[in-house]
């Protein structure tokens, strides 16, 4: 009798921590769908917005954990071995920040600005690339920190950057909405204009993902690169898309924007394969995090899926792990 008690008791307990935990996610879930149809200002539905998610549930602001790191007024932002990059505007001055302590270290001064950076590792050690379009200018600056060399002058107002091959880049620029190849020494190039206020940009082998920040319709869009040089015409990818800014591909497959839901920063991510045919809309749209953070958002992933995420010109710098 006592037994037969005590495996009573014990389903009877399982099944209360179930429901408490469903009961828990559903309540996390309601509060998303609550704060996207006040940011929508009540004119759509949370199901017209909220696509099915692999996580749980998006990660809330109070999910996030916050860094506290010694840059005033952060900007662009990039993860490598273990620390983040960071320009801040105030100083002009490229920051080191140890991703899990927080503590902050001088880099090198020089860079006025920078919405995008790349890092690369080299047999030295590594380099950061940095677009800065305050002024006119594509900067290389290495592990040994000596002043920032530049590699490109007289650009109108360079955003993104993502390596194009050993000796280019793709830089966006959002004065001339345009798409330029860049290479380290020579002539620049001209691949797309009739953009709208380009900002991000990423690539995925021979295809380039690029964010429209000046028009919602045409939020992310696409082309490829031939083996001969040559580029297709743009294509769709995601529509639907408020101030859509930094693009990431992740080491998970997914690519990863930063965009806006009234004045809240957002972060989404999709599967971009699924949305080469006839693309997809803000309705196929993974979120990962719904945040209190004003929009627009700098964003950057770790190689071991750790999001990392702030306002620009805002000191607080927040993140959260993402699940493999």
């Amino acid at each position: 009798m006592r037994l037969a008690a005590a495996l009573i008791l014990l389903a009877l307990a399982i099944a209360t921590l179930s429901y408490a935990q469903e009961s828990t996610s559903s309540a996390a879930q309601g509060e998303v769908n609550r704060r996207v149809d006040e940011a929508d200002g009540g004119e759509s539905t949370s199901r017209d917005i909220m696509p099915p998610s692999n996580l749980e549930s998006p990660f809330l602001q109070s999910d996030l954990t916050l860094m506290v790191a010694n840059v005033q007024r952060p900007n662009g932002i990039v993860w490598f071995d273990n620390s983040l990059y960071t320009v801040c505007n105030g100083d002009w001055t490229i920051y080191r920040i140890d991703d899990r302590t927080g503590d902050t270290v001088t880099f090198v001064f020089g860079v006025r600005n920078g919405n995008n950076l790349v890092a690369e590792a080299t047999e030295r050690g590594f380099n950061l690339w940095v677009p800065d379009p305050d002024t006119g200018t594509l900067w290389k600056v290495d592990q040994q920190r000596e002043a920032p060399e530049d590699v490109a002058r007289e650009l109108a107002a360079p955003w993104g950057i993502t390596r194009l091959n050993e000796a280019s880049f793709l830089l966006t620029d959002t004065r001339t909405n345009s798409i330029i190849e860049a290479p380290a020494a020579g002539d620049r190039t001209t691949v797309h204009d009739q953009l709208r206020a380009p900002t991000g940009i990423a690539r995925d082998e021979d295809r380039i993902y690029v964010a429209n920040g000046g028009s919602a319709r045409r939020g992310i869009e696409y082309f490829e690169r031939g083996d001969d040089g040559s580029y297709t015409e743009i294509q769709p990818l995601v529509s639907g898309l408020q101030n859509t800014t930094n693009i990431i591909m992740g080491a998970d497959g997914y690519l990863y924007f930063s965009y806006a839901l009234g004045t809240r920063g957002v972060v989404g991510r999709i599967d971009p394969t699924r949305c080469l045919e006839g693309g997809c809309g803000s309705q196929d749209v993974e979120m990962v995090v719904f945040s209190d953070i004003a929009a627009p958002l700098a964003i950057t992933l770790s190689d071991d899926l750790r999001l990392f995420l702030h306002s620009r010109y805002r000191p607080e710098i927040y993140w959260a792990q993402l699940p493999s």
